[in-house]
C-alpha cells in the first residue's frame, strides 16, 4: 500500500482541487476507512489554509498544534472523519467533521463548550467472556460496559444504531440517544444526505433488503435505508452545529 494515491482517484468526499497536482497523500489506515476520512495534511493545508505547501504543514502537525479528539497528532497522514473535533489551540480554532449535501466532508465552526464529547454510533456490539458488553463504534473505538446479565433488558440498554456521546477526557459515555420513532438524525448517504430530521418510523423488512426509515424535516418528508441514519439527539441535536 503506497503513501500516496493519484489525484483523479482521490476520494469524491474530499473538497480539493482535481487537476492541480498528480499526486494526494493518502491517509493511514486507522479510525476511518479511506472513503469515509481525511488526511491531517489535507486538514491542515487544503481545508483550513494553515500553510501553503506540503512542507509547512507538515512541519505544523510535527510540532503538535492540531488536536483531534483533545489528542495531540503527529502524523500528517492520520485519518479523520465524521463527528471529529479539530482543535488548533493557537489559532483557536474549533471544528467539528460532517458531510454537505453533495457528500464532501466539511469542516464545520465548532463552540467552545462542545469540544469537550463527541457523537459516535454504534456499529455492532459483542457480548464477552464474562458477560460484560463491548460496543464497537462507528470511528473504531470500542467501549466495555459492565453487566451483570447482558439479556436483562434492563441492562442492555445500548442498541445497534444508538449514539453516544463520549466525553473526550475520561472517554466515558455522559450521554445516550435511542434509534427511535421521534429522534432527530443525521442522513450521511443517500440522495438526502446531509439532511436533519425526526424519525417518524422504522419499518422492518423480512428481507434482504435493508430497513426503511421514514423522516420529516419542516420542509419536506422522505424516507432512506437504516444504514444511513445517524441519530444525533433524542429532542434536539446534542450538539447543535451539526444540525446548522
Amino acid at each position: 500500500m503506497g503513501k500516496h494515491l493519484k489525484r483523479l482517484n482521490a476520494p469524491k468526499s474530499w473538497k480539493i482541487p482535481r487537476k492541480r497536482n498528480v499526486w494526494v497523500v493518502k491517509p493511514r489506515p486507522g479510525p476511518h476507512r479511506l472513503m469515509e476520512s481525511l488526511p491531517l495534511l489535507l486538514v491542515a493545508r487544503d481545508y483550513l489554509g494553515l500553510a501553503e505547501t506540503t512542507r509547512e504543514a507538515k512541519r505544523i502537525i510535527n510540532e503538535g498544534k492540531i488536536l483531534v479528539n483533545k489528542e495531540e497528532r503527529t502524523d500528517h497522514r492520520f485519518p479523520v472523519g465524521l463527528m471529529d473535533i479539530i482543535e488548533i489551540p493557537e489559532a483557536k480554532e474549533r471544528r467539528i467533521v460532517i458531510l454537505d449535501k453533495k457528500g464532501n466532508l466539511i469542516l464545520k465552526k465548532l463552540s467552545k463548550k462542545n469540544t469537550n464529547a463527541k457523537l459516535c454510533k454504534i456499529k455492532n456490539k459483542t457480548i464477552l467472556k464474562g458477560g460484560n458488553v463491548q460496543l464497537n463504534l462507528h470511528d473504531g473505538q470500542n467501549i466495555l460496559v459492565e453487566v451483570k446479565n447482558p439479556k436483562s433488558p434492563k441492562e442492555d440498554v445500548y442498541k445497534t444504531r444508538d449514539s453516544l456521546l463520549i466525553d473526550l477526557k475520561t472517554g466515558k459515555i455522559s450521554s445516550h440517544m435511542r434509534y427511535k420513532k421521534g429522534s432527530i438524525a443525521l442522513v450521511t448517504g443517500g440522495s438526502h444526505r446531509a439532511s436533519v430530521a425526526k424519525i417518524d418510523d422504522i419499518k422492518i423488512l423480512n428481507s434482504p433488503q435493508p430497513n426503511v426509515v421514514m423522516l420529516s424535516s419542516d420542509k419536506k418528508k422522505f424516507q432512506t435505508i437504516e444504514d444511513y441514519v445517524f441519530v444525533i439527539g433524542e429532542k434536539e441535536p446534542v450538539i447543535p452545529e451539526v444540525a446548522k
